[in-house]
């Protein structure tokens, strides 16, 4: 069984449409399940149709709560909280505590602002705070007519998406070993953090989708960078390439100065907004150009592999 990533140093590279059409074009001769990595804002789906058939909570972090009947408002977590989640109330009561001190507050812990770093639950002296599993996402085994996908949905400002990113990948491989696919085809999140480094690990080969601006030389260059020091193999397409032939020719120069390899380009065509609306892979949807060129680099990635 082989395993592909599909990544970018930014996001809005076109990476979920090449992988929607890698599935589709892969689909055709081989047995593949799918990954979106993307957890932050996965939308693979949108060009896939999946039927949901397994729907799971995702527990990747902790909140801390504070127990109000032990607390004996020394201020402590306030203290020590570096995110401001700890809030302190006026009391309506002024009550004493176990060492005769009057206090005229009551402490809580804002769930939106805590970070779960348990520094208060730490330092606290009477043990009134208790860590909490936080519910952060949702994951899904879905069907779709190129094979099983696994996705997720991260809740908005949770954090953990590498975490849940290993989670989508373990499922898919446990998938794998008993349905036996060929291929496990991830459409990695963009940037260079925690996910991608999630999505990249234990992968034949990385394909990185760039275009042809000076923002996407520079993050072309960090994903590389990134491949790189995990030791992973990676090929180079340029997306839009016809919309700047300068820079283009600038990004083949990097790539053929620095050994590196690109297996194709890709034209700007309106054909990719219209599948995209379509809910379909522009390689299913058009036999046009941007489709030619994307089978291209599927044949020369299945020669690789």
């Amino acid at each position: 069984m082989k395993k592909i990533v599909i990544l970018s140093g930014k996001g809005g590279t076109g990476k979920t449409t090449v992988a929607a059409a890698l599935a589709h074009l892969a689909s055709e001769r081989t047995s593949l399940v799918l990954v979106d990595a993307d957890v932050d804002a996965a939308n693979l789906e949108l060009l896939l149709s999946p039927l949901k058939q397994e729907k799971h909570d995702f527990w990747g972090s902790k909140v801390a709560e504070i127990d109000s009947e032990v607390c004996n408002s020394c201020a402590k977590c306030f203290e020590v909280c570096r995110f401001d989640a700890v809030m302190k109330l006026d009391s309506k009561k002024a009550r004493t505590n176990p060492q005769g001190d009057h206090s005229r507050f009551i402490f809580r812990i804002d769930p939106t602002a805590c970070d779960g770093c348990a520094a208060c639950f730490y330092q606290c002296p009477v043990d009134a705070i208790r860590l909490l599993d936080r519910k952060d996402g949702e994951w899904f085994r879905s069907k779709t007519r190129y094979g099983a996908l696994f996705h997720a949905h991260l809740f908005a400002g949770h954090e953990n998406s590498g975490k849940l990113v290993n989670i989508l990948k373990q499922r898919a491989n446990n998938f794998i070993s008993q349905s036996n696919a060929e291929l496990l085809l991830i459409d990695g999140p963009p940037g260079i953090g925690c996910p991608v480094i999630a999505a990249s690990s234990d992968v034949d080969l990385a394909l990185l989708i760039v275009e042809p601006t000076v923002s996407g030389i520079h993050d072309l260059k960090r994903i590389l960078d990134t491949t790189h020091h995990f030791k992973i193999p990676a090929f180079v397409v340029i997306n839009k390439a016809d919309l700047n032939r300068n820079l283009s020719m600038r990004i083949i120069r990097y790539l053929d100065d620095n050994g590196l390899m690109m297996i194709g380009e890709i034209p700007f065509d309106t054909i990719v907004i219209e599948a995209v609306t379509q809910g379909k892979p522009v390689t299913e949807y058009s036999n046009g150009q941007v489709s030619l060129a994307i089978k291209n680099i599927w044949n020369t990635l299945e020669k690789e592999l």
